[in-house]
């Protein structure tokens, strides 16, 4: 059966994909979040082809918390996810430190081959003012199946700085597992206590958190419709640091997230760019298909 082409639609700070009479996801570009919770482009809500939302915006409990962003807590003393900053031997801290990624210009926005494709330039900017990177970033969504779309991530980091960047995560600080930076997805209130599915089988966020995957699943449920879906993230082998460590939650709330600088810092140089891509399979249904849905991802661009 023919897949409907997505469509895109974009406006002054934001835009629209839709499918099948269904808006699969926004993604804010030009967003106005408080300094406190580092300002990045965002997207949210997300939904399965059925409709369901699988994403949360600005949970109480972490307020920087943007359904699926590109989110950095420790760029050297640099604050790009939002709120205090782990510090060694202190702990949390609220510091002048929360960089915003500035959204510059629109490079592409179009379906072409039935693949939606949207490309913008940004610029990292501290709280202090200081340009630290220029970035590349686009987005590609097609649909797969009846009950299955596809989203990737790409980004290229440019360091235009005199000095090297350093790149980590609060773990890197001295906080034990708690690794987290990169691609990260906040799952609804009603996915607390879901479950995790790797290609080594299902568990907890406690159960695979650290731990190193290729993909990593996460099924849950929703309320009222009590049906399930899939949120599925794959790191491509040729991202720094692959396979990741993977910052994972099930309990407290839901969330998921390849974490390339879980417990090593990287490098950027003066002048280096440092790209990165990722997939990200929406579905409906359980996490029976998961290892079926990582196939068909990985090949995508």
């Amino acid at each position: 059966m023919t897949q409907p082409a997505p469509t895109i639609t974009v406006g002054e700070t934001d835009l629209v994909v839709a499918a099948g009479g269904v808006e699969l996801f926004r993604y804010v570009f030009v967003p106005d979040s408080p300094q406190l919770e580092s300002p990045k482009p965002y997207l949210d809500p997300i939904r399965t082809r059925a409709g369901h939302v699988v994403s949360l915006f600005r949970p109480w409990d972490h307020v920087w918390h943007k359904g699926i962003a590109w989110s950095l807590p420790v760029v050297d003393h640099e604050n790009f996810w939002g709120g205090p900053t782990y510090l060694r031997d202190e702990g949390y801290r609220q510091l002048p430190n929360n960089g915003t990624q500035q959204h510059r210009a629109v490079r592409q926005a179009e379906t072409v081959a039935g693949v939606a494709r949207f490309r913008h330039a940004l610029d990292w900017v501290t709280e202090g003012g200081a340009r630290i990177f220029t970035e590349e970033r686009g987005l590609s969504a097609r649909v797969l199946s009846d009950d299955v779309w596809a989203l990737t991530v790409e980004l290229a980091m440019t360091n235009v700085t005199d000095a090297a960047i350093r790149i980590g995560s609060p773990t890197t600080k001295g906080r034990d597992n708690a690794g987290y930076g990169g691609l990260f997805w906040r799952g609804p209130r009603s996915f607390t206590d879901g479950r995790l599915v790797t290609a080594d089988g299902e568990g907890t966020g406690g159960d695979v958190r650290g731990q190193r995957h290729e993909w990593m699943g996460f099924v849950g449920r929703h309320d009222v419709i009590d049906e399930t879906s899939l949120v599925l993230m794959l790191d491509a082998a040729e991202n720094p640091c692959h396979p990741p460590q993977w910052f994972a939650r099930s309990e407290e709330f839901a969330g998921l997230n390849p974490a390339p600088f879980f417990s090593e810092e990287f490098e950027i140089g003066s002048g280096d760019t440092a790209t990165f891509r990722y997939v990200v399979g929406i579905a409906d249904g359980d996490g029976a298909q998961a290892a079926d849905l990582a196939d068909r991802l990985r090949p995508l661009r």
